[in-house]
């Protein structure tokens, strides 16, 4: 009964210790065996671990390919043009001991922020070398494979390996985007009230050509008129003038009946004259009285 009441808790804490020794290194982590502080072991196989119990300590790191977008960065290239830039970067933990002598317990999110002063920094120099043209041109792809480069080598340091770095956004700040905007508007407006002057000269140009061509049409549609009046008027007489000379007793006659009826209209009308003028020779009889 006392030997029982010994081993079992001998029993317990063996079993207690042998647990705690034993760790999984999961296919998708890095760990690390630290002692007081030190690495003292390094496991990037995954399977069955062991440490010492109370004095060894396990950390683990992600072995994946991690993502990391850095926040709006303002850039001013070579033109002083400046542009609000976002970009992103794709890496991975590739040297667990290194990284965890570069960052300590800070890990990866001390990792990270020294990983985006790395980012702002080179992205800051290598912007900062051309013009806003090439930043938004055919070009964009090499300046972003330099910017890569440069955050490979820098960030090999904490035991980073940059795999990629991608520009997402390239916009100008909003004030200056506003004053584009306004220029943009200003020109358009011009360029819009260049067209309407345009257009109302050519509109001027053709009314007066309008007005001209009406003006001849017209001048010209009189001149005919007056011809083929004056023509119409020269046979009128030249037809009088026959019917004159070929009987001028019925002529008399005719434009005496016209007066007649010219002067002898409605029926009030009077006319004073003497008995013998010559307006009363057709209203006489054959005597003449």
């Amino acid at each position: 009964m006392k030997k029982t009441t010994y081993l079992l808790p001998i029993l317990v804490i063996a079993i207690a210790g042998l647990l705690s020794s034993i760790f999984i290194v999961d296919e998708r982590e890095k760990a690390l065996v630290l002692q007081f502080g030190r690495v003292v072991s390094v496991k990037e196989d995954p399977g069955l671990s062991f440490k010492i119990p109370l004095i060894q300590e396990v950390v683990t790191y992600d072995d994946r390919i991690l993502s990391r977008e850095v926040g709006p960065l303002e850039v001013t290239p070579l033109d002083d043009r400046r542009l609000v830039v976002d970009a992103f970067a794709r890496y991975r933990i590739a040297d667990v001991n290194q990284f965890r002598q570069a960052v300590g317990a800070g890990g990866v999110e001390l990792a990270e922020r020294r990983l985006d002063n790395i980012l702002r920094a080179q992205t800051r120099e290598v912007l900062g070398s051309v013009r806003s043209d090439q930043v938004l041109s055919t070009e964009r792809e090499s300046l972003m494979n330099r910017i890569r480069d440069s955050a490979i080598t820098e960030a090999r340091a904490l035991g980073l390996e940059v795999i990629d770095v991608r520009l997402k956004r390239t916009d100008l700040p909003q004030a200056n985007l506003e004053a584009t905007f306004a220029r943009m508007r200003a020109e358009r407006e011009r360029e819009a009230a260049d067209e309407i002057a345009r257009g109302e000269e050519a509109a001027q140009r053709k009314r007066a050509q309008a007005d001209r061509t009406v003006v001849e049409l017209v001048s010209d549609a009189k001149r005919q008129s007056e011809i083929s009046r004056g023509e119409a008027d020269a046979e009128r007489n030249a037809i009088f003038a026959d019917a004159f000379g070929a009987d001028p007793e019925f002529f008399e006659f005719y434009r005496s009946l016209n007066a007649y009826r010219a002067s002898l209209t409605g029926g009030t009308s009077s006319m004073v004259l003497s008995p013998n003028s010559e307006f009363f020779n057709y209203f006489g009889d054959s005597q003449g009285r």
